[in-house]
């Protein structure tokens, strides 16, 4: 952790709906005049979509069924961890972009489902914004959640959380709904070794929770609505939290525990914004406060 270069970080798996939280925080740093060094987990896959394919045939022909980009040999968590440390201490590190679609790989001039080449981070940012599915694992060899000053976990219930990765990768992406049926499974070793341990180490957890029948995930037809929802958000330490202004400002909202407020899910980017604000003022005051006694 850091006062002179923070590091936020928001965690969760693919289809959890962390882009939609990276939109929240995008207008709070437009809002506040705050410039973000912006990094996407997918730039620490260790390996380009092609060669991740052959690599997952080889594993399958060998009778690994289970290779994912969730876990460790497929990612680079040394480096990740590594940025971050280098940002915490000096406000410099290297990134990369992964090309997700031809539309961002245009500008590049590279084929989609490649990697840019490595760059050193711009210069005078006032914190490092990480977006991905690995910023708060610890395994025996590294730690990168002890690096993050605010570090936010993005988890719908599972069903859900399956409803929305088949609805992108069939409707954006081209895939079968076998496809994704197999990719599902083939991840859920690392899915329960890898992702679900790093929800203990996050500062906010958000779980939507849908109120309608989502009981078959593989046959749902569209995705549960916001107002179809219910968001649940835990506060790993509340001490400081303003819960009597939250219930106020957020219509229909509850504690549910102590630590846990519970808001409609079509006001869940309110209830972001009425939270992650008071944390950027203090994160940027610290700042100011430890750059002028340099």
């Amino acid at each position: 952790m850091s006062e002179r270069h923070p590091i936020i970080a928001i965690t969760g798996s693919s289809g959890a709906g962390t882009s939609s939280v990276t939109r929240t925080f995008e207008n709070i740093f437009r809002r506040e005049s705050v410039t973000a060094a912006v990094i996407e987990g997918d730039s620490f896959h260790r390996y380009d979509r092609l060669e991740m394919r052959k690599r997952q045939a080889e594993a399958e022909k060998a009778g690994d069924k289970h290779f994912s980009h969730f876990g460790p040999e497929n990612n680079l968590f040394p480096e990740l961890e590594q940025l971050f440390r280098s940002y915490a201490e000096t406000g410099n590190g290297k990134r990369r972009k992964y090309l997700h679609d031809p539309v961002e790989a245009a500008p590049y001039k590279q084929d989609p489902g490649t990697f840019t080449p490595w760059e050193d981070l711009p210069e005078g940012t006032d914190l490092l914004f990480y977006e991905g599915l690995h910023g708060a694992v610890v395994t025996p060899e590294i730690n990168i959640a002890r690096h993050p000053d605010l570090l936010i976990g993005v988890v719908p219930v599972i069903n859900l959380e399956w409803i929305q990765k088949l609805y992108r990768d069939k409707n954006v992406r081209g895939y079968s709904a076998e496809a994704v049926t197999d990719t599902i499974l083939r991840r859920m070793p690392d899915y329960v070794h890898y992702i679900c341990p790093q929800f203990a180490h996050t500062h906010v957890n958000f779980q939507r929770v849908p109120v309608v029948d989502t009981s078959n995930p593989f046959i749902a037809r569209d995705i549960p609505t916001p107002d179809e929802s219910i968001c649940v958000i835990r506060f790993a330490n509340p001490k400081g939290i303003d819960f009597p202004y939250l219930l106020n400002m957020v219509n229909d909202s509850f504690m549910s525990r102590a630590n846990t407020l519970v808001v409609p899910g079509g006001k869940m980017e309110l209830a972001m914004q009425l939270i992650f604000t008071p944390y950027i003022w203090r994160m940027m005051e610290r700042r100011k406060r430890a750059l002028g006694a340099l």
